[in-house]
């Protein structure tokens, strides 16, 4: 005797499960069918007509075919997130916020990594559209970036996230950058520090642009030392450029106490120069990163530094990009969101 397939699987070799066949099952049309089986149209069914389908669906094993849908509909009912660096901590939370989001309104996203690489960031840009995404979430604009600008002008639907373009009118959801930084600068001329240096991060970025100004800002503001050589700017948002330019602060004689960093992986390599040169922090130099990454309290000394609420910030782009593909005409709007200093270890007065 034959034995008998599970509910829900497929025999090897079997026709699909198609959509008519779980309309026959539930016993209604298949408009509505379809209709019960999208979480964008569900609303027009009654509940009970609801749960016969979405059973008959799991019974027989049918599969939606996203393709033949997009065709059909030309919607694709996907979004492209663009990043730049998928090693870099800050990025899980936001995805995990732009998923939540986006689940909830029958969306996936399809995320690339660009490595900071304009060629990449084009073809993996190009290779999206051609996959039918109804828009973008980008985490990589430069303060001049071209490419944004053109697809722009095609009317692609594109929010940035941790990043905004200067005179481009593109919607957007950021920190508070600058209050972030006068937050931190205040704490550490609040411990007594008055000749505090700033690791920068990337001036072709609007989050490296935007922490550097606020930096000199604050420092003139709350009466700390206004001193070129206490301000060194890193190519990238990356431990080894944040190491290489604490030891050019140090090899200047910059006489600094405290180290307001670009974000926090420029904070891990103000640490790394510290176990080379047998520096003790916070007892000789204080440091605040930007960012609160997860595992910083499990540093030694644990990192103070900025925390931004990541996953609203995934949350928030997600949501601001479903208006901009549901209601086209709406003017874009932008967001930003605040930050708070979360105070740890690595931060003291300075030795007297």
């Amino acid at each position: 005797m034959k034995p008998k397939r599970p509910a829900g699987i497929q025999q090897a070799g079997a026709q699909p499960v198609t959509l008519r066949d779980v309309a026959q099952a539930a016993g209604v049309h298949t408009a509505t069918a379809s209709r019960a089986l999208n979480p964008k149209a569900r609303q027009l069914v009654n509940a009970e007509t609801v749960r016969r389908v979405v059973r008959a669906a799991e019974t027989l094993g049918y599969q939606p075919n996203p393709i033949a849908r997009s065709l059909k509909t030309s919607k694709s009912a996907t979004v492209g997130l663009v990043l730049p660096d998928l090693t870099n901590p800050l990025f899980p939370p936001i995805v995990r916020g732009i998923e939540n989001v986006l689940e909830a309104a029958g969306y996936s996203a399809l995320i690339v990594n660009t490595d900071n690489d304009p060629d990449r960031e084009r073809a993996l840009i190009e290779s999206l559209r051609s996959r039918q995404v109804e828009g973008l979430i980008v985490a990589t604009a430069r303060l001049e970036h071209p490419l944004l600008r053109q697809l722009q002008e095609q009317d692609v639907k594109i929010v940035l996230i941790n990043r905004r373009i200067e005179n481009l009118q593109m919607p957007f959801v950021v920190g508070d950058d600058a209050t972030g930084i006068a937050l931190a600068v205040k704490h550490l001329v609040d411990l007594g520090h008055t000749r505090i240096a700033h690791i920068a991060g990337p001036q072709i970025t609007s989050t490296g642009l935007d922490r550097s100004r606020a930096f000199r800002h604050a420092v003139r503001d709350y009466g700390a030392a206004e001193d070129p050589a206490l301000i060194v700017e890193c190519a990238h948002w990356s431990e080894g450029d944040g190491a290489g330019a604490m030891r050019e602060l140090l090899d200047r004689g910059s006489g600094c106490t405290a180290v307001v960093a670009g974000n926090d992986l420029i904070a891990l390599g103000c640490y790394d120069v510290f176990a080379e040169r047998g520096i003790s922090c916070p007892e000789d130099i204080s440091v605040v990163g930007f960012n609160d990454m997860p595992f910083l309290d499990k540093l030694r000394p644990p990192l103070t530094t900025l925390g931004v609420p990541h996953h609203e910030l995934g949350a928030e782009a997600a949501r601001m990009l479903l208006d901009c593909i549901e209601e086209p005409q709406r003017h874009p709007r932008s967001l930003l969101l605040p930050v708070s200093l979360v105070v740890r270890d690595s931060t003291a007065p300075p030795r007297t």
